[in-house]
């Protein structure tokens, strides 16, 4: 007899799907409502590059004299530097006006779109420093927005 297989994943393109909000203020960010969700701001327009945004945890060994196998326990968790790149305004009406530094408020994404039922992640953050990248290349003009993520990210929260 087989192990039962997994239910494989329904695969997705993020451009297209992937939302990104900017939610100034969440009562209890481990559970939004709808009405606080559409207070925020939609970004995904604007987004050229993601980084980081993604929880990662530690481990501590505890070796012991019964074996020279060196076992571990989960240790901290913590959060990658996390940043966004967005396209400039050639008039600096852009995301600087929402997010000067260092200004609080929560970055939701909700990777399979904003549809009730599916699943989103809350980072409450502040913002670190907003810098422009000057270069010759043929490409638009951006901001990279660094983040400091404040409190545990509220993984995995449905979306209502």
């Amino acid at each position: 007899m087989a192990a039962t297989p997994i239910t494989p994943a329904s695969r997705f393109f993020r451009p297209g799907t992937t939302k990104v909000y900017w939610v100034v203020s969440i009562s209890n960010y481990l559970l939004p409502t709808r009405l606080e969700l559409n207070a925020g701001s939609d970004l995904s327009k604007d987004v050229a590059d993601i980084s980081g945004w993604m929880v990662s945890g530690a481990k501590i060994d505890t070796p012991d004299l019964n074996s020279s196998f060196v076992s571990n326990i989960p240790g901290l968790t913590s959060a990658a530097e996390s940043s966004i790149t967005f396209y400039a305004g050639d008039t600096g009406v852009d995301v600087r006006s929402l997010m000067p530094r260092p200004t609080a408020g929560n970055i939701v994404w909700l990777d399979g779109g904003d549809v009730a039922g599916r699943k989103m992640d809350i980072f409450p953050v502040r913002v670190l420093s907003v810098g422009k990248e000057r270069k010759m290349g043929a490409e638009a003009a951006r901001l990279t927005i660094q983040y400091a993520i404040s409190s545990v990210p509220a993984e995995d929260v449905t979306i209502p």
